[in-house]
């Protein structure tokens, strides 16, 4: 399998960034898509590279179709047809409910975390033509995506939404052999669990909710994205791999 040329939203740090290196580390090529930290896409470019395959950065607004067909043309540039999209670009939910937040907020989250994911699948889809696969389509969605958090309507409508789009689009390119599933994380240490990374007392407290007992590393779900990407999980389309140490599971615990 090794590459193959992968193309990873949000890969300037967090999931993303270990999604990069994780495929790195198979030999392939890796599109590192950023927003706007270009010092941050080049630091995860340089971990791909150590760890064994090639990488170049471009700046995406994934929001934005012009934006997103020319990250993908300098993708295809460089390392030829994509084989694999890794969606990570996303925003984190702000904890306002819904009477007191602003259209501006909600539409910007949807815009982000919903018409995002439709736009980068739309072009990998039409850069690939009618040539069939094997190739994949990972979006990293989240628990969120059905256990709902008070002051996350937005986030999680968003996540609710990218659930149907990928089914979706599992049934309508099944045929062609292109698989699309969706990875839906807990707790994981990343950039956008600032707090919970830096203040090992906080961290504890929100890891006595988990069954494992700790938060989940972005390495665990970079492995993830590499397994569905692979020849082990051809048979794998339209499904929601859950990677949260049984959180999700204690939602009526004390009810």
């Amino acid at each position: 399998m090794a590459g193959r040329c992968v193309v990873v939203t949000g890969a300037e740090s967090g999931i993303g960034a270990a999604c990069a290196a994780a495929f790195g580390a198979q030999g392939d090529k890796v599109m590192v898509i950023y927003h706007s930290d270009a010092g941050l896409a080049e630091t995860s470019a340089a971990a791909v590279r150590a760890a064994g395959g090639e990488a170049t950065t471009v700046q995406c607004a994934v929001n934005d179709e012009a934006s997103v067909a020319s990250a993908f043309d300098a993708a295809e540039a460089a390392f030829g047809r994509v084989d694999v999209l890794v969606n990570s670009a996303g925003l984190n939910m702000v904890g306002v409910p819904v009477r007191e937040m602003a259209l501006v907020q909600w539409q910007r989250m949807l815009d982000t975390d919903l018409t995002g994911a439709f736009l980068t699948s739309r072009r990998f889809l039409t850069g690939r033509g009618e040539v069939p696969g094997p190739a994949t389509i990972i979006h990293i969605s989240s628990i969120h995506a059905y256990a709902v958090r008070a002051g996350g309507a937005d986030y999680c409508a968003a996540k609710g939404g990218l659930t149907n789009l990928i089914e979706t689009l599992a049934i309508e390119e099944a045929p062609r052999a292109i698989r699309v599933n969706a990875i839906e994380p807990g707790m994981i240490l990343t950039p956008m669990n600032e707090r919970a990374s830096a203040d090992p007392v906080y961290r504890k407290t929100l890891e006595q909710n988990i069954p494992m007992g700790r938060a989940g590393k972005a390495s665990e779900v970079g492995d993830l994205a590499v397994f569905l990407a692979s020849d082990a999980a051809a048979y794998i389309t339209g499904a929601r791999i859950v990677i949260d140490g049984g959180l999700s599971l204690m939602q009526a615990i004390g009810a």
